[in-house]
């Protein structure tokens, strides 16, 4: 029996994993490295978060995202230049042949709970005992489509996430429902490869992020005020980057709120030129239903005046973002599923991470509810893998001289 097993591998996965090790922990990882990042988002993109930001957390803090781009001679900055998603897929495989070679590139299909841990169930149907599971699934399971849309046959509407490839889609008429930044890159990319596009956004206005000017000089005062962190300029943004677990004492309907409201649909700013003035916009119009005619899909749209509009396309994608429901990780079985105790479909967490399930973790996404809007991005996993270690190592001891043979370092209880 392992004594811990990460089920992901990416950032949050990864991270983790590169801190177990450093620390003598005994564990397995299983999955494929940065699976959402490489098969899930379109190519071409660029992320919003900065450089500095969007890093996968070394122990030792010597294979950073800075250090692997001046190795390999890629254009970088901490604030200032976009990341290109290519970048960061790179960087994080790199990361996994480096720090976590341990990576095993299957996927678990099933965990049950046992009597002295859980037994994880591979796609090859091998079958892995563990003392304890730590989930780091990212998005992966949580798409969203509003009800309007669920209906419609596969051919004419699809999530997002389902689009890395967007060639299949130029020359062809497109509408792309949302108002954030994968909608409005996703909006841009189609445009760009030759798609007709029209974004439909249930905001009456498009938001952008501001250009940073990381030589501007900035007063004490701008500096107590609009402070920077790894969510952005805004002293409550640096608040939840610094104090993710004080966050957790708030009321939690407070929390809830927070959460969901926090650093709303935006697009980054290199992303502004992309879309407007090329980009057929209906701003302040929500989906109510669509209709399969013929080779095409009619999409029904009520303004915020009340009015009714009609528009067509041949295919219909929802940037509509992603809501953690743990009843859709089938991957539990239900029995485990019915002992977890949640709050709107997240797993309630322990200061730990740990669920209600004594040895079952939840982190990234899905610990948001629990440790604020931090958890949404990369730049947690540096606070969620520093964390989680202390508190598996927490009353154990274990030789880091036999981390790379993981199955022979001896565990004091």
């Amino acid at each position: 029996m392992v004594d811990v097993a990460i089920v992901g591998a990416g950032p949050y996965g990864l991270s983790i994993a590169a801190h177990l090790r450093h620390t003598g922990v005994p564990f397995r990882i299983f999955g494929r490295p940065m699976d959402s990042w490489l098969a899930h988002m379109p190519k071409g993109m660029m992320l919003k978060s900065d450089g500095f930001a969007s890093t996968i957390d070394d122990p030792d803090q010597k294979f950073t995202l800075k250090h692997f781009c001046a190795e390999r001679g890629i254009e970088y900055a901490d604030v200032g230049i976009p990341l290109r998603l290519d970048t960061f897929v790179a960087f994080g495989l790199a990361f996994k042949e480096h720090l976590v070679p341990e990576l095993e590139n299957e996927l678990v299909v099933g965990i049950e709970q046992i009597a002295d841990g859980f037994q994880l169930t591979l796609d090859d149907d091998e079958k892995v005992k563990a003392r304890r599971v730590v989930l780091a699934v990212g998005i992966t399971h949580f798409q969203y489509l509003p009800a309007s849309l669920t209906k419609l046959p596969a051919k004419f509407v699809s999530h997002s996430f389902q689009h890395s490839e967007l060639e299949p889609f130029w020359g062809r008429r497109v509408i792309v429902i949302g108002g954030g930044a994968s909608a409005i890159d996703l909006a841009g990319l189609l445009h760009k490869g030759g798609a007709q596009v029209q974004l439909v956004a249930r905001q009456p206005e498009l938001h952008f992020h501001k250009r940073p000017n990381p030589n501007q000089k900035r007063s004490w005062w701008q500096r107590i005020r609009h402070p920077q962190s790894g969510l952005g300029p805004g002293l409550r943004s640096r608040l939840f980057c610094e104090v993710p677990h004080w966050f957790r004492r708030l009321p939690k309907q407070l929390r809830l709120r927070i959460v969901r409201t926090h650093l709303g649909p935006s697009g980054g700013w290199f992303a502004k030129d992309m879309v407007m003035g090329k980009v057929s916009l209906l701003l302040g119009h929500t989906p109510e239903r669509g209709e399969v005619q013929g080779d095409h899909v009619r999409l029904q749209l009520k303004a915020m005046d009340g009015t009714h509009r009609e528009i067509e396309a041949d295919h219909i994608i929802g940037a509509t973002g992603y809501r953690v429901d743990v009843e859709r990780l089938k991957f539990l079985k239900p029995e485990l599923r019915s002992k977890l105790k949640t709050l709107e479909g997240s797993p309630v967490l322990s200061l730990d991470f740990e669920s209600s399930v004594p040895g079952l973790y939840f982190v990234g996404v899905a610990a948001a509810n629990s440790f604020g809007p931090l958890m949404r991005f990369a730049y947690g996993a540096g606070f969620t893998a520093r964390h989680i270690t202390r508190a598996l190592t927490k009353g154990r001891t274990y030789s880091k001289a036999l981390v790379t043979n993981p199955s022979v370092v001896r565990v004091a209880e």
